[in-house]
């Protein structure tokens, strides 16, 4: 067996970096994380640094505002994932200078983790954050370093708890009335946070996956709203009153509303009247889709993620 590569997240402690670590940990990847000192005396991060020192997560301090910390932290390593949030995008042309300064990197993720910005047609201000993302890939691509590009879709713990209620923000599920966004039938992918870190980790060590992109659309998670709303009829025993709101509407709410509800509303915007994480098929060309790849991974299902809320 060849060594499992080294690994350096960037973002760990964030949503989708600490499935991440996870993951690479539980893989056998010798496991890097790049921290802050005032990370690590946060109260809640705190206590998430700890848990990765006691998974033997290697702890490696520095900040993407610390060109010399970074050039050492890579230096470490065989592969760097970013899974910096939102507000960071653009910073990660700093970890791009590293990396060429560096000049070892057998790998790079971007922070993407959502839908194909390349394909998607998001309104502001989703279309911003997405040509950000675009702009990383154009960087990438011209410093001529070797990437992966994961498109995870939507993090079900996002979408599913809730049914996508506009202004709710804990489970459960609706049991009376739901809105739906346009007309409820645009289909959707959904995949629980660990089958992301977990699909994701796979990758690492895989040639397939060199300069490709990589698309988490499982076949058991791909729902409508309309499906979606019916599956959890069918959980509960029970028809709920349904309303849905037009693309006209869900515009001018987009519109109305402040930052970051704004942002929340275009991404379902992007996700439930666009289509953009299905309605094109994937350039063999450009890409995989992971459950394909990966058929020995048991990844959950919609159904069973929302029987938890039952």
């Amino acid at each position: 067996m060849a060594e499992k590569s080294k690994i350096l997240i960037i973002g760990g402690t964030g949503y989708i970096g600490k499935f991440i670590v996870e993951a690479s940990t539980k893989a056998g990847h010798p496991t890097f994380v790049l921290v802050r000192e005032s990370t690590v005396s946060d109260p809640v991060k705190g206590k998430l640094v700890e848990s990765f020192k006691n998974s033997g997560v290697n702890l490696v301090y520095g900040d993407l505002n610390d060109h010399e910390s970074l050039v050492k932290g890579i230096k470490q390593v065989d592969v760097v994932i970013s899974t910096i949030g939102s507000l960071q995008l653009a910073d990660q042309t700093k970890i791009i200078a590293a990396i060429k300064d560096a000049g070892n990197l057998k790998k790079f993720y971007p922070s993407e983790f959502g839908v194909d910005v390349d394909r998607a047609r998001a309104v502001e201000p989703a279309k911003s954050a997405f040509a950000i993302k675009s702009q990383i890939r154009r960087a990438i691509e011209a410093e001529g370093i070797p990437y992966t590009i994961i498109s995870s879709n939507c993090f079900a713990g996002y979408f599913l708890p809730t049914l996508v209620q506009p202004g709710v923000f804990a489970p459960p599920p609706p049991r009376d009335k739901v809105i739906i966004l346009g007309d409820g039938n645009v289909k959707a992918v959904f995949n629980e946070e660990h089958d992301i870190g977990t699909f994701t980790i796979k990758t690492v060590d895989d040639p397939r996956t060199l300069n490709k992109i990589v698309y988490i659309k499982p076949p058991k998670n791909i729902y409508s709203f309309n499906e979606l709303v019916a599956l959890w009829e069918k959980k509960i025993g029970k028809t709920l009153e349904k309303e849905y709101l037009s693309e006209e509407q869900l515009l001018k709410n987009i519109q109305e509303s402040p930052i970051p509800i704004n942002i929340v509303l275009a991404i379902n915007h992007s996700v439930f009247v666009k289509g953009d994480t299905t309605y094109f098929e994937i350039d063999p060309s450009l890409g995989f889709e992971a459950s394909e790849l990966y058929p020995d991974v048991k990844y959950t299902t919609v159904e069973e993620y929302l029987q938890q809320f039952v």
